[in-house]
């Protein structure tokens, strides 16, 4: 079967939607590899890599690519190589070829593609955003979302497709990392990285609370991970009102808590819906578990905050603000108005209060002022897989992404 075959049975739909676009990235060095491997997976590519060009008839074969990349440290004759390979096997994807700046050498890739009849993007300079690599890459990219639900979550489980990413949460007078939410993603060996909107089952599924299980204990195996290259790290994680409504399942709970001496607890986020409908349930259920050093943040809070007044306890350590009302915040007084609201709630409780989905600097600041104590969203870092994010993700200085 010829590559263009190949390509033309990798390109089948499910549904409606084009499977995930597949990228094969030649480039000498590891580190570069690595970075742009993960630039493409946030965008919803399947990747595979290569080192030199004498490898790269097989990587072909094994990848079947809609997108080939040449990293910025391949060098001309490499990059040459590879070009007549595409030519020779009838390459009908495109090329993307990374440089630190226009030079002879690039010029000349681009050229010598076009005459084999090569599809070539725009060339990349480095440095370079992933706004603008979104760009140069945007038309490979399935138009329709993942079918709902994508694939059986039991399925999912048994396969290992499932794992978790990790988004920082940063105090918002220091501007450092102050902890980690955990994600769910499944990465499928087809559609890539799917998010949990398209997988995540019903209440009422038997094998919710199996999911839910997967997230604490992979969390607590992450936590260990995290502790022997960065020291202890608080992380959140998600869980349903059913699973805490579940005697048996707290007690598991409880029981799957770390015994080092690092461990600082764990914090469990439950969607303000589900904790304004069963308030008494959940104040009894929090009181329990801040015995076991785990505590209940109720997330995404938004114009519901009254029904949190007044309440003769309050054993809630976070309140995190629905994105929808931070996201603009900077020019409605609405939605500054109800977030000054809210924080006087958690100010008279004692509790933090949590500004998610921020985007903008202008939305930043708008919230310091309001004086919100944590903040998190893509300006702050975007969610990553365990390894990426214990690079540096959890230590470094932080950088503000437009």
């Amino acid at each position: 079967m010829t590559n263009a075959n190949l390509r033309g049975a990798q390109l089948a739909t499910f549904g409606r939607r084009k499977v995930a676009p597949r990228a094969c990235i030649a480039d000498s060095k590891p580190h570069l590899r690595t970075f742009l491997a993960e630039a493409l997976e946030d965008l919803g590519f399947i990747t595979g890599e290569c080192a030199k060009a004498e490898d790269f008839a097989a990587a072909l074969d094994q990848h079947l690519p809609d997108l080939v990349v040449l990293g910025s440290s391949i060098g001309g004759v490499e990059a040459g190589r590879i070009i007549e390979i595409l030519a020779e096997r009838g390459y009908a994807g495109h090329v993307l070829a990374i440089s630190p700046r226009e030079s002879v050498t690039s010029t000349a890739i681009q050229q010598m593609g076009r005459e084999f009849g090569l599809s070539m993007l725009p060339p990349l300079q480095t440095p370079f955003s992933a706004g603008t690599l979104h760009q140069g890459v945007a038309m490979l990219l399935p138009p329709e979302p993942v079918p709902s639900p994508a694939v059986d979550v039991a399925e999912a489980l048994k396969a290992g497709w499932l794992e978790l990413w990790y988004q920082n949460k940063v105090d918002l007078r220091t501007l450092l990392p102050c902890g980690a939410e955990a994600l769910v993603r499944m990465r499928h060996p087809t559609w890539g990285v799917v998010p949990p909107a398209h997988f995540i089952p019903t209440d009422d599924d038997q094998h919710f609370r199996t999911l839910s299980e997967f997230v604490i204990n992979r969390t607590i195996a992450d936590w260990h991970y995290l502790l022997e290259r960065h020291g202890a790290i608080d992380l959140s994680i998600n869980l349903p009102i059913s699973f805490l409504a579940n005697r048996d399942a707290v007690h598991d709970l409880c029981s799957w808590m770390p015994t080092h001496p690092a461990f600082r607890g764990l914090i469990v986020e439950v969607d303000a819906a589900e904790v304004i409908g069963n308030l008494d349930l959940l104040v009894e259920v929090a009181k329990r578990l801040r015995l076991r050093n785990i505590a209940i943040a109720i997330d995404r809070l938004g114009t519901d905050w009254p029904a949190l007044m007044d309440l003769a306890t309050f054993p809630f350590v976070e309140l995190k603000v629905d994105r929808e009302l931070i996201n603009g915040c900077a020019d409605d007084r609405l939605k500054q108005t109800v977030c000054r609201r809210i924080v006087e709630l958690a100010d008279g409780y004692g509790a933090r209060t949590v500004a998610t989905g921020i985007e903008s600097r202008a939305d930043l600041t708008t919230v310091h002022e309001i004086g919100f104590d944590v903040v998190q969203g893509y300006l702050l870092g975007r969610p990553s897989g365990l390894k990426k994010f214990a690079r540096g993700a959890a230590s470094q200085p932080l950088r503000l992404h437009d």
